[in-house]
């Protein structure tokens, strides 16, 4: 049984024996390592009872029930973007449709990275600590940070022959699972199965003391599932609900495993048992360390898996003009695999901090998940808008926003009890990730308002004269300006300065290169017009939202293809050069603008200006953000007026 699926980056998504093995390996890092903590989380303190153990279950199965099985196994993975799933994505699928949908976007995005930046320690904490029942008082936080160090310090040479033990590592890890889980519930308690009856959740919320906060320990289960959703485009729908079964099916055991051990233990607290981890309380002794190394290894995966995830996540961000343009490392040939250098060591930062800060992986409990509940609220936004822009019918729709808005809600109000526990830690950090996109997306409409356009074949005449000028020394052969005018027939005026005024720049052929960013994932075409027949081309190159701007690269691409055709002669004008058929020279102008002082700005425009120019400081060139870096490259400093200051400037001549 076979099901293909072809996205505009050339994905072949089949559903084999394979496709599933891999998918295993990607992307249930998160999800998959969840046992190591979730029912530690929520019996706590407490003392084990029936009550709290059969019902934690079956808030537990229901939780992965609804909200990751129906919400995103089932609804949301049929938003896919030409076979890319995440935040962004869904966003470049109904942005068009309202200004406001942005703002979701930003949020959840940010939410998802900086809730990110937990999931490290978190998962490699709660599995190096089974040591200490072995070995005591051995330093867990100096080896958990030395691991994570480690782990970001590979990802500059790539990942690719690590990934191909993931999905081996991944296989074993869920096969340990249930096989744990269906041996303790075989030695222990087999009336753990009543779990499965959502009244034991129901009871556990409404009539346990502080049940409904246990939720917030309960989420822990399910803080996986945007990731599931953001990798997509790594491993396909099909491969991705058929796994899902297994994996739903080895967590689920798991969780019922150490259940019936705690059931054994009924009126004590973990603190008083052999092992105050319900996960290593079911592994026999023999098994001990060799189940700790499979539940370090597996916690390595799901960091990997959230360290590629941000590198995608930022990428998007940069192409849809949520974030600064940073330099992007593409580290081997495997398809979507990149690299972020400054984004991997402010993770390293971020994990290393974390770890320091909580040092053991109970205390990051509090700090795990306020925020992942945000960025999930705002993708049931964007999903109910999605499907109203697709015509599902309204009774539908409403009855899944408030399905999945009850629950989401319920988790949120859980959660914000663990804000002075940590939650204010990983909010504050989305807070600030959201005022940058805010920011940087903000600013570039305040400067697009103020672009000034001119009709380019208004300056026909004066390109044609320039050209041919003698009198002025040549400038290039082929002088190429980067230009963001949509229109074919527009150019900006800053760009008829430059040639004309600021020195006049002689050329024999002018080129307007303009990138017009789609919604299309991995869209990659062109168009040529010739605007003035041997004198003035322009290109348009038409990119999906995760295709990197190698404009040199595919420039000279499109030239050449012109050669071929005959349409241009890129031959050198000089005489000596011409008649050896050597190729002119090509020159890039890239036009850089800074605030001019001579601004009248309304105070809020004017702040977020400056703080955009800030940022600017610390972004990638932009002859480098283009892959221009090993062109010749002129940059030229533009004074951008967007408010000219009203009041005339009063002088007074003196005469002698």
């Amino acid at each position: 049984m076979s099901t293909t699926k072809t996205t505009a980056g050339g994905h072949y998504h089949k559903l084999t024996a394979a496709g599933i093995l891999v998918t295993m390996g990607i992307i249930y890092g998160d999800i998959g390592t969840s046992p190591l903590y979730v029912l530690k989380a929520i019996v706590g303190d407490s003392i084990i009872t029936p009550e709290l153990i059969i019902g934690g279950l079956s808030c537990i199965i229901w939780t992965l029930t609804l909200q990751t099985t129906f919400k995103y196994v089932i609804i949301t993975l049929r938003a896919d973007n030409k076979g890319e799933g995440g935040i962004f994505s869904l966003y470049a699928l109904v942005r068009k449709r309202g200004k406001w949908l942005m703002f979701p976007a930003i949020i959840g995005g940010s939410a998802l990275l900086a809730d990110g930046i937990i999931t490290p320690p978190i998962s490699i904490a709660s599995a190096i600590e089974g040591l200490e029942v072995v070995w005591h008082g051995i330093p867990t936080v100096s080896i958990v940070i030395a691991i994570i160090t480690l782990l970001f310090a590979i990802q500059q040479f790539g990942t690719s022959l690590i990934g191909k033990i993931f999905s081996p590592i991944m296989v074993i890890w869920f096969g340990m699972l249930a096989v744990l889980g269906i041996s303790s519930i075989v030695a222990n308690d087999m009336t753990v199965f009543k779990a499965i009856n959502p009244y034991y959740g129901y009871n556990l919320l409404v009539n346990y003391p502080n049940g409904f906060w246990l939720l917030s320990a309960v989420f822990l289960c399910t803080t996986g599932a945007e990731a599931l959703y953001s990798d997509l485009g790594h491993c396909g729908r099909s491969n991705i609900r058929i796994s899902w079964i297994a994996v739903k099916l080895a967590l689920i055991l798991n969780y019922l495993g150490q259940g019936a051990y705690l059931l054994n233990h009924q009126g004590q607290k973990l603190v008083e048992l052999a092992n105050p981890n319900p996960f290593y309380s079911i592994v026999p002794a023999w098994f001990y360390i060799p189940s700790v190394i499979i539940a370090t290894l597996a916690a390595v995966v799901a960091s990997q898996a959230l360290i590629s995830g941000s590198f995608t996540l930022i990428n998007e961000a940069i192409r849809l003009n949520f974030w600064p343009k940073f330099k992007i490392v593409y580290p081997s040939d495997v398809k979507g695999q990149l690299y972020i250098p400054s984004v991997n060591w402010m993770l390293l930062a971020g994990c290393i901090g974390i770890t320091l800060y909580f040092k053991e992986s109970g205390a990051m409990e509090g700090a795990y998940g306020l925020s992942i509940i945000i960025c999930m609220l705002m993708t049931t936004l964007l999903m109910c808008y999605y499907l109203f822009i697709k015509r599902v019918h309204i009774v539908i729709i409403a009855s899944l926003a408030i399905l999945f808005s009850a629950i989401e809600i319920s988790f949120l109000i859980a959660n914000l009890s663990k804000f002075s526990k940590g939650g204010n830690v990983t909010l504050g950090i989305a807070s600030i990730l959201v005022l940058v996109m805010y920011i940087w997306f903000k600013a570039r409409k305040i400067r697009n308002r103020y672009v000034e356009f001119k009709d380019v074949d208004n300056y026909y005449g004066y390109i044609k004269d320039l050209s041919t000028d003698l009198s002025i020394p040549k400038y290039a052969t082929h002088l190429v300006y980067l230009t963001s005018a949509n229109r074919i027939n527009e150019i900006e005026s800053k760009v008829i300065y430059s040639m004309m005024q600021r020195q006049p720049k002689r050329a024999d052929i002018y080129w307007f290169v303009h990138v017009d960013v789609v919604d299309s994932p991995y869209t990659m075409q062109y168009k040529v017009t010739e605007l003035l027949k041997d004198d003035l081309i322009r290109i348009d190159f038409i990119l999906g939202f995760r295709v990197e701007p190698r404009i040199n690269l595919m420039f000279r691409k499109v030239v050449q293809d012109m050669v071929k055709n005959g349409e241009v002669d890129i031959t050198s004008r000089y005489e000596s050069l011409n008649k050896n058929n050597v190729v002119g020279d090509f020159k890039f102008v890239v036009i850089e603008k800074f605030l001019s002082n001579e601004n009248e700005l309304p105070f809020t425009e004017r702040i977020i200006l400056n703080a955009y120019f800030m940022l600017k400081e610390l972004s990638l060139p932009e002859e480098k953000a283009f892959g221009l870096d090993t062109s010749s490259v002129v940059v030229e400093k533009f004074p951008m007026i967007v408010a000219p200051i009203k009041k005339e400037v009063c002088l007074t001549r003196i005469y002698k």
